[in-house]
């Protein structure tokens, strides 16, 4: 069987500890359909000598969950391994601008419909206040443009004092009551061929949908005709060869609208897909065989 390696969270890092492996164990099984192992190896192992990964005929990088909170050491990883010429995928490239949600600014640029957003260099009370008024809502939420689950991200009603605000760079946007009422939906892609789709909700009282904190998640067997346009409408706006996305979005009204596309390290439900992950295991094992 052919050996690739999968990059894992920090050794230090407890907060996914006793979740990736169970991750890495499905994603394991799927890869073991096409003769592929999994052999994993922490990023922040590799940061500043690309060695270890060099002789690896593919690097995934799914499963760094936790770089957020190391940006600049993923900033300088991900641009060594380019440069080193590492055989990662998605590229060292989309994995270095995909950590920075400010890639939503470039993406709404190509033509893709994002929920009305105000980017800010550090969120003041002023701001906030202020955006209540431009988006006429009641209800903001407030995250870092580099975050992941939900990290450091606030829901704020109006008359509410701003607290634990994010530090630096951030995005101010207004609550999609959609988001609790229908939920987030995701479709995962494995060499541009949509896979699956995901409906996820959000425990009551909560507006999180992230398995963490109660999250549900449901396998939707066909996708509305909207949703996929969309997505395929982000990966037209993307240039580089992606080995596999996730595109998350919300309906508002009678639209949908882009929430993230997750190029780095997201979990690809592949207990709900249909296949058990045999697309995901095909696209890696066409990968290999181009040898790109």
């Amino acid at each position: 069987m052919t050996q690739i390696a999968v990059l894992t969270p920090a050794a230090d890092d407890p907060a996914y500890k006793s979740h990736w492996p169970v991750v890495l164990e499905r994603l394991s099984a799927a890869l073991a359909m096409a003769d592929v192992t999994a052999v994993p190896t922490a990023w922040t192992d590799h940061i500043a000598d690309a060695s270890g990964l060099m002789h690896y005929p593919l690097v995934l990088g799914v499963l760094t969950w936790g770089y957020y909170e190391r940006h600049p050491d993923w900033l300088a990883a991900t641009t060594l391994w380019g440069e080193a010429g590492v055989r990662v995928a998605n590229p060292a490239s989309v994995l270095n601008w995909n950590s920075d949600k400010s890639y939503l600014r470039r993406l709404e640029t190509a033509g893709v419909p994002i929920p009305p957003t105000v980017w800010s260099d550090g969120v003041s009370q002023g701001q906030a206040d202020a955006a209540f008024d431009r988006f006429g809502t009641d209800t903001l939420v407030v995250k870092p443009t580099v975050s992941g689950g939900a990290w450091k991200t606030v829901k704020l009603s109006r008359g509410e004092t701003l607290t634990n605000a994010p530090d630096g760079p951030a995005m101010i946007q207004p609550f999609l009551p959609e988001l609790v009422a229908n939920g987030e939906l995701s479709l995962l892609f494995f060499g541009g061929r949509l896979s699956h789709a995901v409906m996820k909700r959000a425990r009551a009282g909560d507006f999180r949908v992230q398995v963490q904190y109660g999250g549900d998640y449901v396998h939707v067997s066909e996708p509305p005709a909207g949703a996929v346009a969309l997505a395929e409408r982000v990966l037209g706006a993307i240039k580089e060869p992606l080995l596999y996305a996730r595109i998350d979005m919300v309906q508002s009204g009678s639209n949908w609208v882009l929430m993230e596309a997750e190029l780095v390290e997201p979990d690809f439900y592949l207990s709900q897909a249909p296949d058990g992950g045999r697309m995901f295991a095909e696209a890696v094992r066409g990968r290999l065989a181009s040898g790109a």
